[in-house]
């Protein structure tokens, strides 16, 4: 499998900002992955949705948010839009095939935001989604709602608390940012992802438990909606098994 190199992708932001992009050509329905919070396009899924679509032929697009990965920025001062807004400039870039579109928690819930201000401009909609442990509304229900309150008010007070992560280094959360989460806040109202969707979900996920993505599902009474539920499951799905998994379900929908 060749390596793809990347290229920088111009954001329409105030301040104008660039991200990183790599993109394997090919022919038919391209794959866009989108990734988690703190996560990059070099993750362990990513690159699997990257093998599959070379041994089929498939484009395939991944990106790092701002601040993510290869993409320039201070991850203190991002929020929710601005990686909106990153995901929207890369759809603008696939043309007129519609994408098999991959989310990966956060990345679930930016997918539906993304399919809503498409749907809204009038703009095509994907031909699939696979959201994999789909964290909407994350900011709000499974931080700012489970912090004690001598947490929140460090996080009004000071502006950022560094939340410890099972994943690596501290990272942190900022007033700004949840702040700005409760402007794009999916629940209590009907979600249309506009486009099929299959949601993977481990059902021993401690980050975005069974019962929030039942929530999700509460809120998607007339979307095409399948769900896998993966045993064992934890909330990367990124074991061998979990990739397998993960292929079989995007050749499906390719």
């Amino acid at each position: 499998m060749t390596t793809v190199t990347p290229e920088w992708l111009p954001v329409a932001s105030t301040p104008p900002r660039r991200i990183a992009v790599r993109r394997r050509a090919g022919q038919g329905t391209p794959i866009l992955w989108v990734g988690g919070f703190r996560s990059d396009m070099m993750s362990t899924k990513a690159l699997a949705l990257d093998a599959v679509a070379a041994k089929r032929g498939h484009p395939v697009i991944r990106f790092d948010y701002a601040a993510h990965g290869e993409s320039p920025g201070q991850f203190e001062e991002m929020t929710l839009s601005d990686w909106l807004l990153d995901i929207l400039t890369v759809i603008d870039t696939l043309g007129n095939t519609p994408p098999v579109i991959v989310g990966s928690s956060m990345g679930g819930w930016i997918t539906l935001l993304a399919m809503r201000e498409r749907h809204r401009s009038g703009k095509a909609p994907p031909k699939a989604l696979v959201l994999i442990a789909p964290a909407v509304d994350f900011t709000e229900e499974l931080m700012w709602n489970a912090f004690p309150d001598s947490l929140k008010h460090k996080i009004l007070e000071e502006g950022v608390y560094h939340q410890p992560s099972a994943y690596g280094d501290p990272y942190p959360i900022t007033k700004k940012f949840i702040e700005d989460g409760r402007n794009h806040l999916m629940f209590g109202a009907p979600i249309h992802p506009h486009a099929p969707v299959h949601i993977l979900q481990g059902m021993k996920d401690p980050d975005v438990p069974v019962a929030h993505m039942q929530r999700l599902l509460d809120h998607m009474p007339e979307a095409d909606v399948s769900v896998t539920y993966v045993k064992d499951g934890d909330h990367r799905l990124s074991r061998p098994e979990d990739l397998a998994l993960l292929e079989r379900v995007v050749e499906q929908l390719l």
